[in-house]
């Protein structure tokens, strides 16, 4: 019988403990003690870990020895394989077009920054009022994009990409595809479900909707968490909790309602799935992130949550990609360092001062959180110590709800610049602003959201329009 994802999930971070304390021990026992306290402070485990000496070494030889006897027997070790299920909603989601940059390995490489290529870009749509966010799906496949006016529009990459086409410049192609209505208030943020053909979406009406983009929408089966026998949760003592389903067959081109919503007790001003798709992280006008089981509808807080001043809210939450950490980022200046099995706090860091941290977002590899603030600053922070790695200055905000983001390689840093209402790009690396561009928006443009899978972002703002940036055909 198969194991839940859930399950699959908490045994892959159970067992990512286990290596790195046989790690951690086994440098310590072999007197690589420098060695040993980097290892344990990148990886939150502790130095004094118990383990039998050579531990390490004897499950390594006994794996070469199980290796050697089934290349020997003509047995691939591909057979054994877990691989990686990707869902029949997405299709094969595409890999990003270069390894992430590892920003612990890359030496000091002042002057010898990349350049930013060329974009071309395009205006999509308008919403009736600001666009307020956007969101690509974990393929790249779709972008949607929240409003003022309480509407989400959900658009097919593909068909953008032909709308850019220039023998399609006036052509009959229509890049939105579904237009969604059902919040009573501005939306805040929205996220995919990693697997199914779900758009989630988070609002000050204090709810949390769940539109199906797809015609035929999944059931979401989860392994619920006991509230009772998992100590480090405890149930929102606020309210109880009011839910509803409504699912609609999106085969039906009328059907622009939710098929599920999930009342919370305050604004919802940010949403992240967990990789799993069983979970949803809520940040809100609560100092503390809100885990919802999407089966059972409860909600979760952490029972183990440092002291925080209850008007600091939550502008952003972010899942890693495996779901191991999360991240906050907080009106109070500060991001926090979630653990994703315990939900314990492992570490605030002070980040943007007593400005408001308004982004955090991990790398792809989880070693690092790059995050901006209304002080002006984009900090890359190591995720292991706290310590500040990298600052992108030059740029900025100090009014609105910015992001700053990575392109999909993770090369450049793109943030917004107030005061002239441009487009800042940094190289990742050597923190080099290396191209400025103007947004095209008549208005201040509040949101960035670059997709994960090529060389494409949207931009959205307070003049309502939405436009999308591709890589033009001159600069490849």
């Amino acid at each position: 019988m198969e194991k839940s994802s859930l399950e699959q999930i908490l045994q892959d971070a159970k067992l990512h403990r286990q290596l790195n304390s046989l790690i951690v021990a086994h440098l310590r026992d072999s007197n690589l003690y420098q060695a040993a306290s980097a290892v344990a402070s990148a990886t939150m485990t502790s130095l004094n870990v118990e383990a039998p000496r050579n531990r390490l070494l004897d499950l390594v030889a006994k794996g070469l020895a199980v290796e050697q006897d089934e290349m020997s027997r003509g047995i691939s070790s591909s057979a054994y394989d877990l691989g990686t299920s990707v869902a029949s909603g997405y299709g094969g989601i595409p890999s990003s077009r270069a390894v992430a940059v590892d920003f612990g390995a890359v030496q000091e490489t002042k002057g010898l920054s990349k350049s930013f290529p060329k974009h071309e870009t395009r205006h999509l749509s308008e919403h009736k009022n600001i666009a307020r966010c956007a969101r690509f799906s974990p393929d790249g496949k779709f972008v949607a994009t929240g409003s003022s006016d309480t509407s989400i529009k959900l658009f097919e990459v593909s068909k953008i990409k032909q709308m850019m086409l220039p023998e399609a410049r006036d052509g009959p192609v229509r890049p939105v595809i579904r237009t969604f209505y059902d919040h009573l208030q501005p939306i805040n943020d929205l996220d995919f479900h990693p697997q199914n053909t779900v758009l989630i979406s988070g609002s000050k009406d204090q709810t949390i909707n769940h539109v199906a983009v797809s015609s035929s929408p999944k059931p979401l089966n989860i392994t619920s968490i006991n509230c009772k026998t998992k100590q480090e949760f405890t149930l929102n003592p606020y309210v109880n909790f009011i839910t509803a389903f409504r699912f609609f067959d999106f085969s039906k081109m009328t059907a622009k309602r939710a098929f599920r919503v999930i009342q919370d007790t305050h604004n919802v001003r940010s949403v992240s799935f967990h990789p799993s798709g069983d979970f949803v992280l809520a940040g809100t006008d609560h100092p503390i992130p809100h885990l919802y089981d999407i089966n059972t509808f409860q909600c979760y807080l952490s029972a183990n949550a440092p002291e925080i001043d209850d008007n600091r809210a939550i502008n952003q939450v972010r899942y890693s990609a495996t779901g191991g950490k999360y991240v906050t980022a907080s009106k109070d200046g500060a991001i926090r360092l979630w653990d994703g099995v315990t939900a314990k706090c492992a570490r605030s860091i002070p980040a943007h001062g007593t400005a408001e941290a308004t982004s955090a977002s991990f790398t792809k590899d989880q070693r690092f959180v790059l995050s901006s603030g209304n002080d002006s600053t984009m900090n890359l922070w190591e995720v292991g110590t706290g310590k500040l790695v990298k600052q992108y200055l030059g740029a900025t905000h100090t009014q609105l709800w910015r992001q700053a983001v990575f392109n999909d390689t993770e090369e450049f840093v793109l943030p917004i610049d107030e005061p002239t209402n441009e487009i800042v790009i940094w190289d990742a690396v050597t923190a080099d602003k290396v191209a400025k561009w103007p947004s095209n928006h008549i208005g201040a443009f509040r949101w960035l959201a670059h997709s994960p899978t090529e060389a494409a972002f949207v931009t959205c703002g307070t003049d309502r329009s939405i436009r999308f940036w591709k890589e033009s055909l001159s600069s490849l």
